[in-house]
Order: C-alpha cells, then sequence, then structure tokens
C-alpha cells in the first residue's frame, strides 16, 4: 500500500489497485479528477475513465449504465453535488434496482468546506441517503481508514457510499488496520461511566476527551461507529447495553446521522439516555478547527457534557 496524504489521495491509490485487479473497474468523473487526485488514474487507465463534464446527474445515470453492463463504476466528487444535486438519480436509477454503483463523496462535513463555506460544506448526506433503501454507508476517519473503505466498497454488492473528507483530518488509525465490517471499532475502554460514539473527522477530538476525563477520573469507552445503518449492528448494540450515559459527537446534522442511528438502536434494542452533539444550524466559511469549536465540538465541550450528564444522573440518584 503507497502512502498518501489524506482521503483523497487515499481514494485514488484504492481504485488504482482495484482497476489493476478488475477490468471491470470504472472511474466516472464529473470533472472530478483533479479534486480526487486521480490524474494518474485517467493516465493508467484510459479505458476505465470517464469524463462527463460537470454533470453529476448524468455521471450517476452513466454509472447506472455501466453497472447493468456488469461492470463496477465508481463516482466520485462533492459530497453534496452527488447526494443532493444527483439524488434522484442515486435513488430512482441505482438504489431502485439495487445496482453496483460505489459513491465516493469528499468534503463531507462542516470541517470540510472550511476555504470554500456553505455551498461546499455538506452536513446533511447521511441523512438524505439514510432514507434511500439499499445503500450501504461507510464513514471512515481518516486517509487510511478511506483506503480500506475504497477496497471494502468493491467488495459490497450493490450501492455504497464512501463519505470522505477534505484530506486535513488527523490520522486515528495505522495504515494496515483493516475496516471493520460488524460497524464499531472500540478505540479507548477506561471504563463504563460513559460510552462516546463517534466517526469520520472528529474522532480524533473524541479520543482527546476521554483522555481529558480519564485524568480527572471519569473512565470512558470510545467507540468509531464506521457503518451507519447497517444490517448487522449487534456489536454496536452490546456497547449500547453495556453503559447508562452516552453521548455521540458527529460532523453532520444531529437529524439523520450517526447519533440518530445510535438512538434508533437504543430505543429498539437497550432504551438508554443519549445526549448528541452535531450541528443544528447552517455552517459558515472559516477555518476548520475554529469552525468546529465554535458549533460545539470542542474537546472542551465534549468532556464538560460528560460530566454534566454524569452530575444529572447523580443528583436523579439523590432524590
Amino acid at each position: 500500500m503507497a502512502e498518501f496524504k489524506g482521503t483523497r489521495e487515499a481514494f485514488a491509490q484504492a481504485v488504482m489497485e482495484l482497476a489493476e485487479q478488475d477490468d471491470r473497474v470504472m472511474f466516472v468523473s464529473p470533472d472530478s479528477l483533479k479534486a480526487m487526485r486521480a490524474v494518474k488514474f485517467a493516465e493508467r487507465f484510459p479505458e476505465e475513465y470517464v469524463e462527463v463534464g460537470i454533470s453529476e446527474q448524468n455521471a450517476v445515470d452513466m454509472a447506472a449504465g455501466l453497472a447493468a453492463s456488469g461492470l463496477v463504476p465508481f463516482v466520485a466528487t462533492y459530497g453534496g453535488f452527488l447526494t443532493m444535486r444527483a439524488c434522484e438519480q442515486m435513488r430512482t436509477f441505482v438504489a431502485y434496482p439495487n445496482l453496483n454503483v460505489k459513491f465516493v463523496g469528499i468534503n463531507s462535513g462542516l470541517l470540510g468546506g472550511e476555504r470554500e463555506g456553505v455551498t461546499h460544506q455538506f452536513y446533511e448526506d447521511l441523512g438524505i441517503l439514510s432514507n434511500i433503501p439499499n445503500f450501504t454507508i461507510l464513514t471512515p476517519a481518516d486517509g487510511n481508514q478511506a483506503y480500506h473503505a475504497v477496497k471494502r466498497a468493491y467488495e459490497i454488492d450493490g450501492p455504497v457510499y464512501v463519505r470522505a473528507g477534505s484530506g486535513r483530518e488527523k490520522d486515528v488509525y495505522p495504515e494496515s488496520a483493516p475496516f471493520n465490517k460488524e460497524g464499531i471499532t472500540v478505540l479507548r475502554r477506561y471504563g463504563n461511566d460513559a460510552l462516546l460514539l463517534s466517526n469520520g473527522f472528529v474522532l480524533d477530538r473524541v479520543l482527546e476527551a476521554a483522555e481529558v476525563l480519564k485524568a480527572q477520573g471519569i473512565l470512558v469507552t470510545v467507540g468509531d461507529i464506521n457503518i451507519l445503518y447497517g444490517k448487522n449492528p449487534e456489536a454496536i448494540v452490546r456497547e449500547i447495553s453495556a453503559s447508562e450515559r452516552i453521548v455521540t459527537v458527529e460532523d453532520h446534522n444531529i437529524n439523520g446521522g450517526m447519533g440518530a442511528y445510535i438512538s434508533k438502536l437504543s430505543v429498539e434494542n437497550a432504551p438508554k439516555r443519549i445526549t448528541r452533539l452535531g450541528l443544528t444550524s447552517f455552517g459558515e466559511s472559516g477555518p476548520a478547527k475554529e469552525l468546529a469549536d465554535a458549533y460545539g465540538l470542542s474537546v472542551e465541550n465534549i468532556v464538560e457534557t460528560v460530566k454534566h450528564i454524569g452530575k444529572q444522573n447523580s443528583d436523579k440518584r439523590k432524590e
């Protein structure tokens, strides 16, 4: 596996390796070749590369036709331009016939569009796709996991959406760590004072918050939820069942994303109190770290949230 800087380069490396192994693998580009760092793919595999220009709807329709012919197309560009501009095509021409098309959406989340602002920040994509049957949704936390997520998407039969970032994410996983098929990876298990569940590009903040809490005598478990609305959530349910306090942290609107998924699993299997940290409004332009802090995703806010719900539980027991 070659080294790469971030999620975009990870996609390009993974899809090139897949094309080397399987000549059915295609890359359909809606003028996203450079954005996806995939120029080398077009040079090495010109017959597996299709350029449709700035036309996401046409890209999805083209991919549907390729998949219906037995090929394995990847469509990769900005996440919102896929899930919003081409939503109807993803729903009707890919998901409804359950075709084998893979989508990779970059700049997902508030942190993804710091240079372009609200038009290139996409924190609704998971909520949109979670309402469309047949999609498998993968949410890698960093470039290393994005590489394995693209490989995993190829292995899955049917529509897949890989939520990728801007390329400026901190590495949380080593290169060799596989993409966990169970939908959750426990990264810290200090205790059961609280269960912190996160995914994507704020996961490093949750891990830092766990260390701060540990230093204050509050022992938590941290889990990375890397598959949303999966078919086999048993491992996630086990973690939910083992904790009384659950906090979800996500770079997405709290409706329809990871927090909503965890709430659904809890209500249906092990009812617990869940506090969701995420977006409730539109974002704005600005540096990624400062934006995350301003919208409640700071390490300090995560720590204080865990402590606050702990105090509330303690007060209830005294009553």
